[in-house]
C-alpha cells in the first residue's frame, strides 16, 4: 500500500467520522433532506468567499458557506411556519434559488478564473493526497486532511460539551425549554456544524459522497438500536467501514472512488434495511404474519370461551362457522395445541386451564387496556407487545 493510498482512506475516514456525528442528529431530528440542500446552498457563500480573499484556500470561504447554510435553514424554516407549504417543499423551493445565485455569481464574475461549479461542488479523492500542506519548505500532509481534521476536532468537542442538550432537545423541545436550553440556538448550532463539515469535506470527496456519508450511516444505524450513543458508533462504523471498502472496490474496479463509496453505503443500508432483527423488512414481515395468526388465536380462544356447547366447538364449526379455511383453521388449532390451550377429544375442542386463565386475561386487557392485565403472558405473544 503506497502512502498516497493510506492518506486517501485516511481522509475518507475522517470524512465519514465528521458527517456521521451531525448525521445521526439530522436523521433523528427527520430533516435529512436539510443535509443536500445545505450541500448546495452554500455555492453563493463560496463563490462571496472567493471574491472577498480570491484564495480557494482561505478559511473564510468555510465561514461564509457556513453563514450561507445557515441562511438557507432560516427561511426554510421561516416558509414551513407559515403553514401554507411542509418541510420538504420549503426545502425544494429555497435550496435551488441558493444554488442559482451562486452560478450566476460565478458565471458573471469568474469566467476568467479557476473558479467554476465543477470546481466548487466536485471533490476527487485519488488527487486529494497531491494537494499538500507546505510550511517553510516542510511537508505536513494533504491540506484535506489537516482541514477535516480541524472540523472532526472541533465537532468532537461540541458534541461531548452539549450532548445532553443535544440529546433532549432532539427528543422533547419542550423539556429542554423548561431545563433552560435554547432548542432554537442548539438548532442553528447543528445546522452551522453541518454547514462546516459539508464545506470542508467538499474539495476532498464532493458533494454527493458528503450527503450520503451524513445520512446513509445514521439512517443504517437507526435500524438498529434506540441508544443515541450506540447509534453514533454505528453511524461512525459504518461510515469508516463503508469508505474504506469502497475505496478497494474502486480499485479493484477502477472506477470512481467516491461513486465506489457511495455505492457500498447503498448496499449496507439495503443489507440492514432487509435483515435488521427488529426493523429489517424480513423481520416486520414475520412479525405481522405471526400477529395476524395470533389475532386468529384470540378469536379462537374467545369463541370457545363463549359457547359451551358442543356443535359449537366442534373442530369442523371453524369452517363452517367462523368461515376460516382449512389451512387457516389448522395453523390456529396446532397454535394453541403447541401451547397448551386446548385439547381436541372426538374432535370436540376445549379449553385447558392455561387457555382459560389467558383468555380471561385477554378480556380484561381489552376491556381495560391495562398492561398490568396481560403482563404474565405479553412476552409470549407478540399480539400484547408494545
Amino acid at each position: 500500500m503506497t502512502s498516497a493510498q493510506l492518506e486517501i482512506q485516511l481522509i475518507a475516514s475522517l470524512v465519514a467520522i465528521a458527517c456521521a456525528i451531525p448525521g445521526t442528529f439530522l436523521v433523528l431530528r427527520k430533516m435529512a433532506l436539510i443535509s443536500d440542500a445545505i450541500s448546495h446552498s452554500i455555492l453563493p457563500g463560496l463563490v462571496i468567499g472567493f471574491f472577498i480573499t480570491h484564495d480557494l484556500g482561505s478559511p473564510l470561504l468555510i465561514i461564509m458557506a457556513a453563514l450561507s447554510g445557515v441562511i438557507t435553514v432560516v427561511l426554510v424554516e421561516f416558509i414551513q411556519k407559515t403553514k401554507l407549504v411542509k418541510e420538504d417543499t420549503a426545502i425544494g423551493l429555497v435550496f435551488p434559488a441558493m444554488f442559482s445565485i451562486g452560478v450566476i455569481l460565478i458565471s458573471k464574475n469568474a469566467n476568467d478564473i479557476h473558479l467554476d461549479t465543477d470546481v466548487v461542488l466536485l471533490g476527487e479523492l485519488a488527487f486529494a493526497p497531491f494537494d499538500r500542506l507546505l510550511i517553510d519548505g516542510m511537508d505536513f500532509g494533504p491540506k484535506s486532511l489537516w482541514t477535516i481534521g480541524v472540523i472532526l476536532l472541533i465537532t468532537l468537542s461540541l458534541l461531548f460539551a452539549f450532548f445532553k442538550e443535544l440529546k433532549i432537545s432532539t427528543f422533547d423541545a419542550g423539556l429542554a425549554t423548561a431545563l433552560g436550553f435554547s432548542p432554537v440556538v442548539l438548532h442553528y448550532g447543528l445546522m452551522s456544524v453541518a454547514s462546516v463539515t459539508t464545506v470542508g469535506a467538499f474539495d476532498a470527496v464532493g458533494a454527493i459522497l458528503v450527503v450520503a456519508l451524513m445520512i446513509a450511516p445514521a439512517a443504517t444505524a437507526y435500524l438498529l438500536t434506540d441508544n443515541l450513543k450506540k447509534m453514533l458508533l454505528l453511524s461512525v462504523f459504518f461510515g469508516v467501514f463503508s469508505a474504506i471498502s469502497g475505496y478497494w472496490l474502486a480499485h479493484w474496479l477502477d472506477a470512481s472512488i467516491s461513486g465506489s463509496m457511495t455505492t457500498v453505503l447503498g448496499m449496507v443500508f439495503l443489507l440492514v434495511y432487509l435483515f435488521a432483527p427488529k426493523r429489517g423488512l424480513f423481520s416486520v414481515l414475520y412479525r405481522n404474519k405471526q400477529q395476524q395468526v395470533e389475532v386468529s388465536l384470540l378469536t379462537f380462544l374467545l369463541h370457545l370461551n363463549n359457547h359451551t356447547e358442543k356443535s359449537e366447538r366442534h373442530i369442523n364449526h371453524l369452517n363452517e362457522h367462523i368461515n376460516w379455511q382449512k389451512v387457516r383453521s389448522k395453523s390456529v388449532v396446532d397454535l394453541a395445541l403447541r401451547n397448551n390451550m386446548i385439547t381436541i377429544d372426538k374432535n370436540i375442542i376445549s379449553l385447558t386451564e392455561k387457555g382459560k386463565s389467558f383468555t380471561d386475561k385477554a378480556i380484561d386487557y381489552i376491556i381495560t387496556n391495562d398492561d398490568s392485565k396481560i403482563e404474565s403472558i405479553k412476552e409470549d405473544f407478540f399480539l400484547f407487545r408494545g
